[in-house]
């Protein structure tokens, strides 16, 4: 898992320069965006990663119900923190608080509480939240496979996402951002949604099989309905990031040897070529140009590729240590930002020495929010986890005791000992394989 780590570590890293471009290297981002999408190539390499390692996760406990568990407590404790952080800095005056459309706080906290925001026409309080709900898409959309034990068809998920989206495009099909919002009210879509995604996660975590594949299958419809109709990217680009994730996971099942790395290379072939036709024909809107989407595209996925190469090969301890904050890096960067250009302002000339100082302050301050906030809490889901999970005992063998033999009237045979009631020893219950590595190394 140590080159997952380092691939994150990397992600991370470029998106947080990709954010203090703005404040620090003002020129530069204004010649390099045209020509590479930093942002993007960051972003979609973790994409990759989850879907690498997320469906694993859920097939490795075989429960939803611990699934869901590790999600929630790898994902909110320090999604919590972020979010009280920038409340704070905005009433100390620092930086102002994101336009949520006459939105009232009871509903854009609803819409936040399920990180499905982004696809509810609500703005994210912390602008890289909008990657959670697409995550979360991508979170169903595996339970909802797993329920219905499709898990294994991720390859052909991956390529129908991708024909999918280019079919959209050939097509013509363009739809406002928000476009469900629009039609049938905010308020109400964010309602319906949440209690949609309630009762998904409730009844997949069930005890009773109807009821898992009735919440599997609900989920995975809130997703596929929301990803293209109401997200706040073009609905080729939401179905471009389901397949990339579903992508990560066919080639782990290759590597894991559950499918051949041919079909795994073929599904890579699709998707990407998929994604630069659709991109291609239409992702020339400002700000990003076409070249700097597809270039920032196909460099993340030559990342993924070279990593998963030179996985057996030693990686930095530098990089693995970056890996493993890289969730607090990304989320606690843009508050850090927040406070700089609400103190000394943007810097219109490059200022590399500035950046090299945000990086001084960031990284250490996400190494205590590991420390102490990610690390015990994703420790105290592990122990919850372990008292919900289904028993796994293997039931025992009963072993009947021989009868004993009578020796027959005027025998000679001397009579022997009935051999004693003997008992099976019960066999040893499985233990449940540790998620810390899991929980550790998946990506968000």
């Amino acid at each position: 898992m140590a080159w997952l780590d380092a691939l994150r570590g990397i992600a991370a890293l470029v998106v947080v320069f990709e954010h203090a471009s703005y404040s620090f290297m003002a020129e530069f981002r204004q010649e390099l965006m045209p020509q590479f999408n930093t942002g993007r190539y960051g972003i979609l390499v973790f994409f990759l990663v989850s879907g690498y390692i997320i469906p694993a996760s859920l097939e490795r406990r075989g429960c939803v119900r611990t699934f869901w568990i590790g999600r929630v407590f790898r994902m909110y404790p320090l999604w919590a923190t972020a979010v009280a952080a920038v409340l704070a800095v905005n009433l100390l005056g620092l930086s102002n608080m994101r336009d949520f459309g006459g939105q009232g706080a009871a509903t854009v906290s609803v819409a936040h509480a399920g990180l499905l925001q982004e696809l509810l026409g609500t703005p994210s309080v912390l602008l890289v939240l909008w990657t959670l709900s697409y995550e979360m898409a991508f979170y169903l959309l595996v339970v909802a496979l797993f329920t219905v034990q499709l898990h294994q068809r991720s390859a052909a998920v991956a390529v129908t996402l991708a024909v999918l989206a280019a079919v959209s495009v050939a097509a013509g099909v363009t739809l406002p951002a928000s476009a469900l919002s629009g039609l049938v009210g905010t308020g109400l879509l964010i309602g319906l949604a949440s209690g949609a995604l309630v009762v998904a996660i409730c009844c997949a975590s069930s005890g009773s099989p109807a009821l898992r594949v009735f919440g599997g299958v609900l989920g995975g419809v809130l997703a596929l309905v929301l990803v293209p109709f109401n997200g706040t990217v073009p609905p080729w680009e939401g179905l471009i990031i389901l397949a990339v994730m579903f992508l990560g996971t066919a080639v782990h099942r290759a590597e894991k040897g559950q499918s051949s790395w041919w079909w795994a290379g073929c599904t890579a072939a699709v998707v990407v070529a998929c994604a630069v036709v659709s991109a291609y024909w239409n992702s020339d809107e400002a700000p990003f140009t076409r070249q700097g989407w597809i270039l920032a595209f196909l460099l993340a996925v030559l990342t993924f590729g070279v990593a998963l190469a030179s996985r057996h090969r030693r990686i930095p301890r530098g990089l693995i240590w970056l890996g493993l904050i890289s969730y607090s890096v990304y989320l606690l960067h843009p508050v850090l930002l927040a406070v700089s250009d609400g103190t000394i302002g943007r810097w219109p000339r490059d200022n590399p020495v500035l950046v090299l100082a945000f990086f001084a302050v960031l990284l250490p301050l996400c190494a205590l929010t590991y420390r102490y906030i990610e690390a015990p809490s994703q420790a105290w889901g592990r122990k919850l986890a372990r008292r919900v999970a289904p028993s796994r005992r293997a039931p025992v063998e009963h072993v009947h005791p021989k009868k004993p033999q009578v020796r027959p009237e005027n025998s000679t045979v001397p009579e022997t000992e009935a051999a004693p009631e003997t008992e099976a020893a019960p066999a040893a219950e499985a233990a449940p394989k540790t998620e810390a590595e899991a929980e550790t190394h998946a990506p968000v």
